[in-house]
């Protein structure tokens, strides 16, 4: 433990304190005489603005992967961090863990001198800006999880030394930046929020499209970026320009951009839920909604065209909107929209599963025993990445019905570990064969994946239930829509 020079024990609080007086009269000797303007942060402005700051990016996901290899080909150094260990040992071996970065870029990485991975915390002791790229995701009652942040923030500000800053990048309710990461600064570091280490928000915008006309470039997605005060709003806004963003749009604060983050996929939500509602009603007036839909974007203004589905995925859309139904309580207020959009988008797995069961019913089976086939287990077509995907929540619907369920995705070779969804742990993909197909009752197309040979299917007799839209409605296959 701490103790004096008499061997007398020392209380952790006069330890933060000792610490953050012995910073403040380093930082004044070392500006004693000095020519330059002193300002708060400007130490570590000029590290940024020279590249010559280390970076920790904080979770090596499909958010801090693709920040990670973008500052690292803008010049940065870099120190990543990851609790997974296969994760780090991939990248020391310089094989990507995900569909949309090439291996050459992380043999990039593991062969510079700029970058290295690790899954010690302690290693991030030196370095001057911390970024966390964490999960965020919802509580079994649709509450914010933010353990992942909040313990990392600890045990940032158990090693702060000063003139660093910190930004958060994952999703989160207003006022998490300014309020609850601060507050954990304050009360283990003992150093001044504003003027001693610097805390800013900037959402990530990342979109894993992988391939297709949805593919963007990390740096070419305008960045917000939002300080919980002026000094920390200029640096985050260096940061990410040295980090080579080609726009960087600093707001008011760390708040407005935290809730500009989350009004971009509430807009979403909502407007899926509309269609997926229209859907059902258009349905039962023997209208196609994908033809209502074509008609309406014939329109050049005032309209944008969001399409219906099995449910959402991913890590934005199916998490973001309910951080600010929870937080909006607090404050008296209700979301109505929001709600009601959850529980419509929420129930599409259930419609797409009575679909399922209507056509075994017409071919006089039961849902019980039967063979179905789902095609495609990402959130969305052309990546691997799984979270939230519609497809494993109608996979366990299937699952609990007694069917015997398999499938076929060329972008998810087996199935990994999820928080939610264990049972479907270590399935592998099935071929997209004749002889695979014709031995199933029913085949459910989830996810349209561009490259996947769709005209096997008219070999198969049995009923095809088309969440996508995908396959003509005229051709030999037997198509349901839904």
């Amino acid at each position: 433990g701490n103790v004096d020079d008499a061997g007398n024990k020392i209380s952790p609080r006069v330890v933060k304190r000792k610490k953050a007086r012995k910073y403040r009269r380093e930082k004044s000797a070392r500006w004693a005489g000095s020519t330059q303007v002193q300002w708060a942060g400007g130490e570590v402005l000029k590290k940024i603005e020279d590249k010559k700051a280390v970076v920790g990016v904080i979770g090596l996901g499909y958010v801090g992967l693709p920040l990670a290899t973008v500052f690292h080909e803008n010049g940065l150094s870099l120190v990543g961090f990851d609790i997974d260990e296969e994760k780090v040992r991939k990248l020391d071996a310089g094989e990507s863990y995900m569909r949309h970065i090439d291996n050459r870029v992380v043999q990039e990485l593991r062969d510079s001198e700029r970058f290295r991975a690790t899954s010690k915390f302690t290693e991030l002791a030196d370095v001057d800006v911390y970024v966390m790229c964490l999960p965020t995701p919802l509580g079994a009652h649709e509450e914010p999880d933010m353990s992942y942040v909040f313990h990392a923030t600890e045990q940032i500000a158990a090693q702060l030394r000063g003139d660093q800053l910190v930004v958060l990048e994952s999703t989160t309710y207003p006022g998490a930046t300014d309020t609850d990461i601060c507050d954990i600064i304050r009360s283990t570091s003992a150093l001044k929020v504003g003027s001693d280490v610097f805390v800013a928000y900037s959402p990530e915008r990342e979109n894993p499209a992988g391939i297709g006309d949805e593919a963007v470039l990390t740096e070419a997605i305008p960045k917000l970026v939002g300080g919980v005060e002026k000094h920390s709003g200029t640096l985050v806004h260096a940061l990410y320009r040295a980090g080579g963003f080609n726009t960087v749009v600093e707001v008011g604060s760390a708040r407005i951009a935290e809730c500009s983050k989350l009004l971009e996929n509430i807009f979403r939500v909502v407007n899926i839920a509309l269609v997926n509602e229209l859907k059902l009603v258009f349905e039962r007036l023997d209208v196609d909604i994908w033809e209502v839909l074509d008609a309406a974007d014939t329109k050049p203004f005032g309209f944008k065209r969001f399409n219906p589905g099995p449910g959402i995925g991913g890590h934005c859309i199916p998490v973001d909107p309910f951080y600010l139904t929870w937080k909006a309580k607090e404050v008296g207020q209700h979301c109505n929209f929001i709600e009601i959009s959850g529980r419509v988008n929420a129930a599409m797995p259930g419609h797409v599963v009575n679909k399922v069961q209507s056509a075994l019913n017409d071919d006089c089976k039961s849902v019980k025993g039967s063979r179905i086939l789902i095609l495609g287990l990402a959130y969305k077509k052309n990546v691997d990445d799984m979270r939230e995907a519609p497809a494993l929540k109608i996979w366990e619907l299937l699952l609990d019905l007694h069917a015997e369920v398999h499938y076929h995705d060329p972008c998810i070779p087996i199935v990994p570990r999820t928080r939610k969804h264990q049972r479907l742990e270590n399935f592998t993909s099935l071929p997209l064969t004749e002889e695979n197909l014709t031995s199933h009752d029913a085949v459910v197309l989830v996810t349209d994946h561009d490259g996947v040979d769709y005209g096997i299917l008219d070999c198969f007799s049995g009923p095809v239930i088309d969440t996508r839209n995908k396959l003509a409605r005229d051709s030999k296959v037997r198509v349901i829509p839904a």
